[in-house]
């Protein structure tokens, strides 16, 4: 027997969400089983709410960080030496808290206390030394509950700003900004020990700031501080300074020379 047009609508007329089910049409029951199913289908979807839209972010340029924010970032990462009768400035460059700075702040002393930026205090000794290269790294005996090492690496580019932190004159955590002067340049004394393939720039540095971190744009250590031009020989910023490459720095050197200089 064939099926009239009503009956093969009706077969085919499932209602979404409710399989199985067919739409029947005629009388109270049809509408009570309307009811029932508006129900059961405003059940099942309360639960999906619809996707709202969302802006796309605008593309925004890349901007490098101010020198407030990369003195915000490396400053917990520097330390202030002290020894007999000297201050100098290190930075942390491992997790195990091994400080790098200048050898010449260190060499000799009977005694080193670093200063951490949290104003936690720890002796150190002397875990290596370059004085060829003008670099030391120390050990500290203890650490601050948080250790921050800085982050090392990157090159330096004529013309490209450099960020120094230090504690020039016993003003200590002191930040000033330049520019790389030049590259490969030679810090004349003398002595035979001049230090060779510095990079020189013109951030304001003094004694004190010696052994504290060169950073780039991006706040990446390039450097350690190691002496000023002096022409006056009154030890005053000339506007010329002079830092050892990190990858030199840590290099380990040839061990060559005195590490003598116009230090700061």
């Amino acid at each position: 027997m064939e099926r009239g047009p009503e009956r093969a609508n009706a077969d085919r007329s499932v209602v979404a969400g409710v399989p199985g089910r067919l739409l029947i049409g005629g009388g109270v029951g049809a509408v009570a089983l309307v009811v029932v199913l508006a129900f059961l289908l405003g059940k099942t979807t309360s639960t999906q709410s619809a996707p709202s839209p969302t802006r796309s972010p605008t593309p925004t340029a890349t901007t490098s960080p101010t020198v407030s924010e990369i003195f915000q970032r490396v400053g917990p990462s520097v330390v202030v030496i002290r020894t007999d009768d000297a201050i100098g400035t290190g930075v942390i460059a491992a997790d195990n808290g091994t400080i790098v700075t200048a050898n010449h702040v260190i060499a000799g002393a009977k005694d080193i206390t670093v200063t951490f930026a949290d104003g936690t205090k720890a002796k150190a000794r002397v875990a290596s030394a370059d004085p060829g290269q003008d670099i030391a790294l120390l050990a500290p005996a203890s650490l601050p509950e948080v250790l921050v090492p800085a982050v090392l690496g990157g090159g330096a580019e004529v013309g490209a700003p450099v960020v120094a932190i230090g504690n020039p004159l016993g003003l200590t955590f002191s930040v000033s900004s330049g520019v790389v002067s030049g590259l490969n340049r030679t810090s004349e004394s003398d002595d035979d020990g001049d230090l060779e393939g510095l990079i020189q720039f013109d951030a304001s540095v003094n004694p004190g700031s010696s052994g504290g971190p060169l950073l780039d744009a991006r706040g990446l250590v390039i450097g350690i501080v190691v002496s000023i031009a002096d022409p006056g020989k009154d030890e005053a910023f000339a506007g010329i300074a002079f830092a050892v490459p990190i990858g030199t720095a840590l290099s380990g050197g040839d061990g060559d020379g005195d590490g003598n200089g116009p230090q700061i």
